[in-house]
């Protein structure tokens, strides 16, 4: 396997940085992402769905926009016919089935947290963040920037996917966004 270089890792320092007082962000960048998405046909939807559940020990499949998650593993709904597994192999599918891409290394991965998380994330993203709006679990593909990118909300806080080529700018604007609350690089 090749070695994975990070877009980001460059280019920052971990520490606490803006207001001192204090850090109302944490952000994380997440290393080695294991990333690949699963594309079905309607008609083989439940039968690759329950398949990709039992590889990864799972008890079911997501619905659209939900996430499941298990230990080291995560299975999220991102489209109608589509899943993303994170963190696991890939069981094998006949065309027939449908297809599988492995996106691991074109994808950044951060874990946004902390008590204005949802306040800086909001300033970005054209999405209802509250907990009504958006429970644990929850998956939204949006814009930021312009950008296309993919939210979850895990136990662990917000879990953003950005494509690779535009992880550093979008890194940029978060920094700049998140000086105002006091933000930790971890």
């Amino acid at each position: 396997m090749d070695k994975r270089i990070s877009a980001l890792d460059q280019n920052y320092q971990k520490g606490v940085f803006g207001k001192k007082v204090k850090k109302g962000v944490i952000l994380s960048e997440i290393n080695d992402l294991i990333l690949y998405q699963v594309s079905t046909w309607p008609e083989t939807l439940n039968e690759v769905g329950v398949k990709i559940a039992k590889a990864t020990n799972l008890k079911e499949f997501p619905s659209p926009n939900k996430a499941l998650n298990e230990s080291q593993v995560a299975l999220l709904r991102i489209e109608p016919l589509k899943w993303w597994i994170i963190g696991s192999i890939i069981i094998e599918l006949s065309p027939e089935e449908g297809s599988i891409l492995d996106l691991s290394h074109s994808r950044t991965h951060l874990r946004i947290s902390g008590s204005d998380s949802i306040s800086l994330l909001n300033r970005h993203l054209p999405i209802d963040l509250r907990e009504t709006s958006f429970p644990l679990n929850s998956v939204a593909s949006t814009a930021f920037h312009h950008c296309s990118v993919t939210l979850w909300r895990s136990k662990n806080g917000y879990e953003l996917f950005l494509p690779r080529a535009f992880a550093f700018s979008l890194w940029e604007i978060l920094l700049e966004s998140a000086a105002q609350f006091g933000y930790e690089i971890k």
